[in-house]
């Protein structure tokens, strides 16, 4: 199969023909660490988007298509909403979101809950509503994500300081993570999808081509492999994805890739003691990409030192941002 063609999923069952069928785009938005990948994974039944406890884990767009016999809604999952970014890196993920935006028929505020008095982040919600969903002017589905946390009596106080406070279309508590009331979010946003064909057949999960998510995969172990400032000063560039000749099933996928730092210390640091942390991160990587792919590969990952990437407008680009 080749890499650009569209991950498709298995097993799924054939779609009704149905008079009243609704089509359209969502997105996902809120601050880091909302849940807003964890939810996206839960609507498709399918690990898609990458999911660490650090926060601006999520960089780019993820698409993830979810498909009953009365609805197709492709989802968009965004990086993170920063009020105040640090360099030239977080003001292309919020332009991506700002981007996503414009692209969707509805869009799902998540807002996590927290187990203070507030019940979640009031004022960041006030400024997230204000600054980003009043004009653009698409109706929003505000999801109290986590809520879990809370109790009955407190996910009903949330929600009602939601409605009267910000004034979303629709208002709902749930559970991204146990996956309760999830099913309730695909009921809310069929009003507010166009009545139309479905855009995708039914057995497509995402548009994005493999390479990505395999560069996805190795920056989700980077992230829970390494501390501090690692994950962040890191990209992942894919410079090679040769798959298995169909005449010789028994030959591995050879996917070469680029781990991009800043500094050489944090080289040293990916590497490690002769090569142990490096080699610990292509064998968690490794594993990763086969049981995502479905097929042996043979994985070769360098480091390589480009300083300031994230402050640089060309390389950026190159890196897709």
């Amino acid at each position: 199969m080749s890499i650009d063609k569209m991950l498709c999923s298995v097993n799924r069952d054939s779609m009704s023909d149905h008079d009243n069928f609704s089509c359209g785009y969502a997105a996902i938005i809120g601050p880091p660490n909302a849940g807003k990948s964890t939810l996206l994974n839960r609507l498709l039944d399918h690990k898609l988007s990458i999911v660490t406890p650090k926060s601006q884990t999520t960089r780019k767009k993820i698409t993830g298509i979810y498909h009953n016999e009365d609805c197709q809604i492709i989802f968009l999952d965004t990086p993170g909403i920063m009020i105040d970014p640090m360099h030239m890196l977080h003001e292309a993920m919020l332009k991506t979101t700002r981007e996503t935006l414009r692209e969707a028929d509805v869009v799902v505020a998540l807002i996590p809950a927290v187990r203070k008095e507030t019940l979640f982040d009031r004022e960041f919600t006030k400024q997230l509503f204000h600054d980003w969903l009043t004009r653009e002017k698409k109706p929003v589905v505000a999801v109290l994500n986590k809520c879990d946390l809370l109790s009955k009596a407190e996910q009903k106080e949330a929600l009602a300081m939601i409605r009267k406070e910000l004034k979303p279309e629709k208002a709902m508590a749930l559970s991204a993570l146990q996956g309760t009331h999830v099913d309730d979010l695909v009921e809310a946003l069929q009003p507010f999808l166009p009545m139309d064909e479905p855009l995708y057949p039914e057995d497509i999960l995402s548009t994005a081509p493999e390479r990505f998510f395999v560069s996805e995969i190795i920056r989700e172990k980077i992230f829970l492999q390494y501390g501090k400032e690692i994950p962040y000063a890191t990209e992942v560039v894919i410079d090679e994805f040769k798959e298995q000749h169909e005449e010789d099933p028994t030959r591995k996928d050879l996917i070469r890739c680029s781990v991009v730092v800043e500094r050489d210390t944090q080289k040293h640091i990916l590497i490690g003691k002769k090569g142990s942390a490096l080699k610990k991160l292509g064998q968690a990587s490794r594993e990763e990409i086969e049981k995502f792919l479905d097929r042996p590969v043979f994985l070769e990952i360098f480091v390589k030192v480009r300083p300031n990437w994230r402050r640089k407008k060309g390389m950026l680009k190159s890196y897709g941002y």
